[in-house]
């Protein structure tokens, strides 16, 4: 028990260094979190992360380093993209109840796995859905629907943003978590994000605390619609990128 109060006491401070104020009961709902993925971990791939204090940094904090920046409101919608175990969109909405947000996995296994956390923590104004990205893009429940596309996936940057910005909202944005550099790659999707809509706004730099490692978060305006033929056929995104060369 007295282990588990420090470890609490840890993940307290590691999101005060981020400008975080959370309550004990989100403080309980990210440590249960924890042990849920922890725990179904043995028995499927959520995370190759499984030390408690770089679980912190490498999930928590680096999920939640979006707060710095970004305003949600009680009206705010957001989805998380290619989300995997949860991760940014259950830190963001434990921290944030008051948004509405959507978690997208091709993996049903990982779904059911998020729909019983879920129900653990008692999280409302949240839903786990199956699909690859580009399939509930195309359906007008979810089709420029939400302020706020966030993903973690592994993809470069002009595969994802052909899977998010269909789904954002004009006026609204795209927040991809990215590692290390992204000159190049973000010179390679510029023509991706002005076909698909978008302007970039903002790339914000930073490490995790305490740490060597290197993130930047890319921020991307949707300025207008999103062709209706955008996002392509299932696969195509990943195996033919929009570039200057490709504009099918």
């Amino acid at each position: 028990m007295e282990d588990k109060i420090q470890e609490i006491r840890y993940l307290e401070q590691e999101l005060q260094k981020i400008g975080l104020q959370p309550k004990e009961q989100q403080l309980l709902q990210l440590y249960q979190y924890y042990e849920w993925v922890i725990e179904r971990n043995k028995v499927m791939n959520l995370t190759a992360i499984t030390e408690y204090e770089e679980f912190v940094k490498k999930h928590f904090v680096d999920s939640l380093m979006i707060a710095k920046k970004t305003k949600f409101s009680r009206e705010s919608r957001l989805i998380d993209i290619g989300t995997g175990a949860g991760f940014p969109g259950i830190p963001i909405k434990i921290i944030y109840p008051e948004v509405e947000v959507v978690l997208l996995d091709s993996l049903k296994k990982r779904i059911g796995f998020l729909q019983e956390v879920i129900r653990a923590l008692e999280l409302t104004q949240i839903t786990a859905i199956h699909g690859r990205a580009e399939e509930p893009a195309r359906q007008k429940e979810y089709r420029e629907q939400f302020d706020f596309c966030v993903s973690r996936a592994v993809a470069q940057l002009s595969v994802l943003a052909e899977y998010c910005l269909p789904y954002v909202k004009i006026g609204g944005s795209f927040i991809a978590y990215k590692s290390g550099q992204m000159e190049e790659e973000l010179t390679e999707a510029e023509y991706a994000i002005g076909v698909l809509g978008g302007k970039l706004t903002e790339l914000e730099r930073f490490s995790l605390p305490g740490s060597d490692i290197e993130r930047t978060l890319v921020r991307i305006l949707k300025e207008k619609q999103t062709p209706l033929k955008y996002p392509r056929s299932a696969g195509k995104p990943a195996k033919e990128p929009l570039t200057k060369r490709k504009k099918s």
